[in-house]
Protein backbone atom coordinates (compact mmCIF):
# COMPACT_ATOMS: atom_id res chain seq x y z
CA UNK A 1 0.00 0.00 0.00
CA UNK A 2 3.09 2.56 0.63
CA UNK A 3 3.88 3.22 -2.51
CA UNK A 4 0.60 4.10 -4.36
CA UNK A 5 -0.12 7.22 -2.01
CA UNK A 6 2.60 8.62 -3.91
CA UNK A 7 3.42 10.18 -7.44
CA UNK A 8 2.95 9.30 -10.19
CA UNK A 9 0.69 6.81 -9.02
CA UNK A 10 -0.59 8.53 -6.32
CA UNK A 11 -2.14 11.38 -9.29
CA UNK A 12 -3.56 9.08 -11.52
CA UNK A 13 -5.78 6.63 -8.31
CA UNK A 14 -8.48 7.35 -5.94
CA UNK A 15 -7.32 5.13 -3.53
CA UNK A 16 -9.99 3.46 -1.27
CA UNK A 17 -8.94 1.48 1.58
CA UNK A 18 -11.35 -1.31 2.55
CA UNK A 19 -11.54 -4.97 3.87
CA UNK A 20 -11.64 -7.51 0.91
CA UNK A 21 -14.61 -8.28 0.48
CA UNK A 22 -15.67 -4.54 0.60
CA UNK A 23 -13.57 -4.06 -2.35
CA UNK A 24 -14.90 -7.36 -4.23
CA UNK A 25 -18.81 -6.23 -3.92
CA UNK A 26 -17.05 -2.76 -5.35
CA UNK A 27 -15.19 -4.72 -8.39
CA UNK A 28 -18.34 -6.84 -9.07
CA UNK A 29 -20.62 -3.38 -8.92
CA UNK A 30 -18.49 -1.87 -11.21
CA UNK A 31 -17.62 0.99 -8.58
CA UNK A 32 -13.66 0.34 -8.62
CA UNK A 33 -11.61 -0.56 -11.42
CA UNK A 34 -8.74 -2.21 -10.07
CA UNK A 35 -9.27 -3.89 -6.50
CA UNK A 36 -7.04 -6.18 -4.19
CA UNK A 37 -9.55 -8.86 -4.45
CA UNK A 38 -10.36 -12.28 -2.42
CA UNK A 39 -9.53 -14.85 -5.42
CA UNK A 40 -12.53 -17.41 -4.20
CA UNK A 41 -14.54 -14.52 -5.75
CA UNK A 42 -12.78 -14.38 -9.04
CA UNK A 43 -15.31 -17.03 -10.44
CA UNK A 44 -18.27 -14.53 -9.77
CA UNK A 45 -16.65 -12.06 -12.36
CA UNK A 46 -17.92 -12.28 -15.93
CA UNK A 47 -14.59 -11.25 -17.27
CA UNK A 48 -11.27 -10.82 -14.94
CA UNK A 49 -7.95 -9.58 -15.75
CA UNK A 50 -4.70 -10.35 -13.19
CA UNK A 51 -3.44 -6.89 -12.92
CA UNK A 52 0.37 -6.42 -12.18
CA UNK A 53 2.69 -8.76 -10.71
CA UNK A 54 2.17 -8.92 -6.97
CA UNK A 55 -0.80 -10.51 -4.27
CA UNK A 56 -0.80 -11.25 -0.98
CA UNK A 57 0.43 -14.85 -0.33
CA UNK A 58 2.09 -17.35 1.43
CA UNK A 59 5.00 -20.11 0.83
CA UNK A 60 3.53 -21.79 4.30
CA UNK A 61 3.01 -20.53 6.99
CA UNK A 62 0.80 -17.00 6.98
CA UNK A 63 0.21 -16.35 10.94
CA UNK A 64 -2.32 -13.90 10.36
CA UNK A 65 -5.43 -16.33 8.54
CA UNK A 66 -5.80 -19.49 11.58
CA UNK A 67 -8.82 -21.26 12.54
CA UNK A 68 -8.73 -20.74 16.77
CA UNK A 69 -9.63 -23.07 19.41
CA UNK A 70 -9.77 -24.30 22.88
CA UNK A 71 -9.91 -27.72 21.77
CA UNK A 72 -8.09 -30.02 19.46
CA UNK A 73 -10.09 -30.04 15.81
CA UNK A 74 -11.45 -33.56 16.54
CA UNK A 75 -13.95 -31.91 19.83
CA UNK A 76 -15.02 -28.61 17.80
CA UNK A 77 -18.26 -28.47 17.43
CA UNK A 78 -18.93 -24.84 15.96
CA UNK A 79 -17.29 -22.53 13.69
CA UNK A 80 -17.63 -18.67 13.61
CA UNK A 81 -16.51 -17.27 10.10
CA UNK A 82 -14.66 -13.98 9.70
CA UNK A 83 -16.43 -11.95 7.88
CA UNK A 84 -13.65 -9.92 6.72
CA UNK A 85 -12.14 -12.39 4.23
CA UNK A 86 -14.33 -14.85 1.70
CA UNK A 87 -10.93 -16.63 0.68
CA UNK A 88 -10.40 -17.67 3.97
CA UNK A 89 -13.47 -19.09 4.73
CA UNK A 90 -13.97 -21.24 1.73
CA UNK A 91 -10.13 -22.63 2.15
CA UNK A 92 -11.04 -23.03 5.55
CA UNK A 93 -14.54 -25.12 4.29
CA UNK A 94 -12.44 -27.14 1.99
CA UNK A 95 -9.98 -27.99 4.64
CA UNK A 96 -12.33 -29.35 7.17
CA UNK A 97 -14.25 -31.49 4.78
CA UNK A 98 -11.35 -32.91 2.39
CA UNK A 99 -8.16 -33.00 4.67
CA UNK A 100 -9.20 -32.63 8.55
CA UNK A 101 -12.40 -34.64 8.30
CA UNK A 102 -14.59 -32.53 10.69
CA UNK A 103 -17.91 -30.92 9.91
CA UNK A 104 -19.16 -28.30 12.88
CA UNK A 105 -22.12 -26.14 12.50
CA UNK A 106 -20.72 -23.15 10.63
CA UNK A 107 -21.86 -19.38 11.82
CA UNK A 108 -21.41 -16.60 9.36
CA UNK A 109 -19.75 -13.60 12.19
CA UNK A 110 -21.55 -10.36 11.47
CA UNK A 111 -19.42 -8.17 13.52
CA UNK A 112 -16.41 -8.35 15.87
CA UNK A 113 -18.19 -9.74 19.10
CA UNK A 114 -17.70 -13.14 17.24
CA UNK A 115 -14.15 -13.21 18.88
CA UNK A 116 -15.19 -13.75 22.27
CA UNK A 117 -17.59 -16.53 21.55
CA UNK A 118 -14.25 -18.86 20.56
CA UNK A 119 -14.23 -20.77 23.73
CA UNK A 120 -15.11 -24.39 24.95
CA UNK A 121 -15.81 -26.45 21.87
CA UNK A 122 -16.65 -23.32 19.80
CA UNK A 123 -13.33 -22.17 17.29
CA UNK A 124 -13.52 -18.95 15.17
CA UNK A 125 -11.53 -17.98 11.97
CA UNK A 126 -9.13 -14.68 12.18
CA UNK A 127 -7.74 -12.90 9.83
CA UNK A 128 -5.51 -9.98 9.71
CA UNK A 129 -4.46 -8.16 12.84
CA UNK A 130 -6.62 -9.14 14.91
CA UNK A 131 -5.63 -12.43 14.29
CA UNK A 132 -2.15 -12.00 16.26
CA UNK A 133 -4.17 -10.56 18.94
CA UNK A 134 -6.12 -13.95 19.14
CA UNK A 135 -2.80 -15.82 19.19
CA UNK A 136 -2.02 -14.74 22.55
CA UNK A 137 -5.36 -16.08 23.84
CA UNK A 138 -6.34 -19.16 22.29
CA UNK A 139 -4.90 -22.43 22.99
CA UNK A 140 -4.86 -24.27 19.29
CA UNK A 141 -3.60 -22.26 16.43
CA UNK A 142 -4.32 -23.99 12.94
CA UNK A 143 -2.62 -21.74 10.73
CA UNK A 144 -4.40 -22.19 6.85
CA UNK A 145 -1.25 -21.32 4.39
CA UNK A 146 0.34 -24.26 6.37
CA UNK A 147 -1.84 -26.55 5.96
CA UNK A 148 -2.58 -25.60 2.34
CA UNK A 149 1.29 -26.50 2.03
CA UNK A 150 0.73 -30.06 3.46
CA UNK A 151 -1.69 -30.95 1.14
CA UNK A 152 -0.68 -29.63 -2.03
CA UNK A 153 2.92 -28.09 -1.53
CA UNK A 154 2.33 -25.02 -3.46
CA UNK A 155 1.96 -21.64 -2.31
CA UNK A 156 -1.67 -20.25 -1.20
CA UNK A 157 -2.85 -16.74 -2.83
CA UNK A 158 -5.31 -15.36 -0.56
CA UNK A 159 -6.04 -11.76 -2.50
CA UNK A 160 -4.58 -10.59 -6.30
CA UNK A 161 -5.03 -7.60 -7.62
CA UNK A 162 -7.97 -7.95 -10.13
CA UNK A 163 -9.62 -5.66 -12.93
CA UNK A 164 -12.68 -6.23 -15.14
CA UNK A 165 -10.98 -5.01 -18.20
CA UNK A 166 -7.36 -4.41 -19.56
CA UNK A 167 -5.71 -1.68 -18.16
CA UNK A 168 -3.13 0.62 -20.35
CA UNK A 169 0.50 -1.16 -19.69
CA UNK A 170 1.88 2.13 -18.93
CA UNK A 171 -0.38 2.09 -16.17
CA UNK A 172 0.58 -1.09 -15.05
CA UNK A 173 4.57 -0.27 -14.95
CA UNK A 174 3.48 2.49 -12.51
CA UNK A 175 1.21 0.31 -10.61
CA UNK A 176 4.54 -2.35 -10.58
CA UNK A 177 6.92 0.19 -9.70
CA UNK A 178 4.63 1.28 -6.35
CA UNK A 179 3.83 -2.00 -4.88
CA UNK A 180 7.52 -2.21 -5.39
CA UNK A 181 8.38 0.89 -3.31
CA UNK A 182 6.40 -0.65 -0.41
CA UNK A 183 8.41 -3.99 -0.23
CA UNK A 184 11.94 -1.99 -0.66
CA UNK A 185 10.74 0.07 2.25
CA UNK A 186 9.94 -2.70 4.71
CA UNK A 187 12.58 -1.61 7.51
CA UNK A 188 11.55 1.58 7.88
CA UNK A 189 7.82 0.59 7.52
CA UNK A 190 7.98 -1.81 11.01
CA UNK A 191 10.26 0.43 12.92
CA UNK A 192 7.20 3.04 12.15
CA UNK A 193 4.45 0.49 13.37
CA UNK A 194 5.97 0.21 16.85
CA UNK A 195 3.72 -2.95 16.50
CA UNK A 196 4.13 -5.14 19.82
CA UNK A 197 1.84 -8.03 18.93
CA UNK A 198 3.91 -9.60 16.84
CA UNK A 199 7.25 -9.74 14.84
CA UNK A 200 6.70 -8.06 11.71
CA UNK A 201 10.07 -8.26 10.46
CA UNK A 202 9.29 -11.94 10.29
CA UNK A 203 5.64 -11.58 9.12
CA UNK A 204 6.60 -9.35 6.31
CA UNK A 205 9.69 -10.67 4.85
CA UNK A 206 8.89 -14.81 5.43
CA UNK A 207 5.20 -15.15 5.79
CA UNK A 208 3.57 -12.97 3.31
CA UNK A 209 5.03 -13.30 -0.26
CA UNK A 210 3.94 -10.89 -2.29
CA UNK A 211 5.09 -11.51 -6.20
CA UNK A 212 2.98 -13.51 -8.29
CA UNK A 213 5.21 -16.01 -9.72
CA UNK A 214 4.90 -18.92 -11.40
CA UNK A 215 4.38 -21.45 -8.50
CA UNK A 216 1.43 -19.09 -6.73
CA UNK A 217 -0.40 -18.51 -10.19
CA UNK A 218 -0.17 -22.76 -10.26
CA UNK A 219 -1.13 -22.58 -6.50
CA UNK A 220 -4.33 -19.73 -7.15
CA UNK A 221 -5.65 -22.44 -10.29
CA UNK A 222 -5.49 -25.13 -8.49
CA UNK A 223 -7.70 -23.70 -5.74
CA UNK A 224 -10.13 -22.20 -8.30
CA UNK A 225 -10.41 -25.68 -9.36
CA UNK A 226 -11.63 -26.81 -6.48
CA UNK A 227 -14.08 -24.41 -5.66
CA UNK A 228 -15.81 -25.61 -8.79
CA UNK A 229 -16.93 -28.65 -6.19
CA UNK A 230 -19.23 -27.26 -4.02
CA UNK A 231 -18.15 -27.90 -0.15
CA UNK A 232 -20.88 -29.65 1.89
CA UNK A 233 -20.68 -29.31 5.75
Amino acid sequence: MYGLRFPPIADQIELIEENPAILADKLMKGEIDLGLIPVVTLPQLKEYVVAGKYCIGAEGEVASVCLFSEVPLEEIREVYLDYQSRTSVALLKWLMKEYWGISPALIAAKDEGYRKLIQGTTAGLVIGDRAFEQRKISTFIYDLGSEWKKITGLPFVFAAWISTRPLPQTFLNLFNEANAMGLARIDELVAAENFELYDLQKYYRSQISYTLDERKQHGMNLFLEYLKEPVIL
